[in-house]
């Protein structure tokens, strides 16, 4: 079995048709949360709704949690909710934390959004060993996939490996793309080129509030360290 593992589309719906235009046919897909907070939300869910029963979905904290976190987000929450019908958040909500899927070469693997523990708990490149340790005590899968900080990256501590897939929709890569991992038999980080500027148009043909700054993550996105180094020290902090 192989699996594409789709993360953090965000609502980015020409992100996420470049990617699955580049998924091989004999793909399963793992979609791993925080699949429409962001311009596009209801065509971004019904596009992997259509998938049918070749996806799995896992629920990201933006999926089952859409409030805002502090007031710069109150604008883009309430759009947001105003796009969603109640039976597509309630569909949403009801996606589990976690999928284990048997993949080919890597075993028994447990998808998750944040980590095992927690759609909000942080795992990042550079996370400490004791840090990572506590995080993944009483997983039994050999291969973790996990997403919600936005960069890719492939670790193993304990014979336990930890992967991050990556973002599609607004990745923290340094370079412009959809970022996406294919698994099995080995691990294959990938990245998808897509029409930025026609993404940018379609992104402000929407109602979406303050697009411009959402179009200069996609252009100019933060770096991986960057990014790192900024979401470990909010989650040392204790910070979603």
């Amino acid at each position: 079995m192989k699996v594409a593992a789709l993360y953090d589309v965000h609502g980015n719906l020409p992100a996420l048709e470049a990617v699955l235009a580049e998924v091989p046919d004999d793909a399963a897909i793992v979609s791993g949360g925080d699949v429409f907070s962001g311009p596009m939300p209801t065509q971004t869910l019904a596009r992997l709704g259509d998938l049918g029963q070749r996806v799995s979905f896992v629920r990201g904290n933006a999926d089952r949690d859409l409030g805002p976190y502090d007031e710069r987000w109150r604008a883009r929450y309430e759009w947001l909710m105003a796009q969603l019908t109640p039976e597509a958040h309630a569909l949403a909500e009801a996606w589990p934390a976690t999928v284990t899927l048997d993949i080919d070469g890597l075993g028994q693997t447990l998808f998750c959004h944040g980590s095992p523990r927690g759609d909000l708990e942080a795992i990042t490149a550079i996370t400490s060993d004791e840090r990572l340790r506590e995080i993944l005590s009483g997983v039994t899968q050999r291969t973790v996939v996990c997403g919600h900080t936005h960069h890719q990256f492939d670790r193993t501590i304990d014979e336990i490996r930890v992967v991050n897939a990556g973002s599609i929709g607004m990745p923290y890569e340094g370079r412009p793309g959809a970022y996406w991992a294919l698994l099995g038999p080995e691990v294959e980080f990938r990245r998808t080129e897509y029409d930025l500027d026609a993404a940018a148009e379609a992104i402000r043909a929407t109602s979406y509030p303050d697009p411009e700054e959402r179009i200069e993550l996609l252009t100019s996105p933060h770096s991986a360290e960057e990014a790192a180094e900024v979401l470990e020290q909010r989650a040392l902090e204790g910070l979603p």
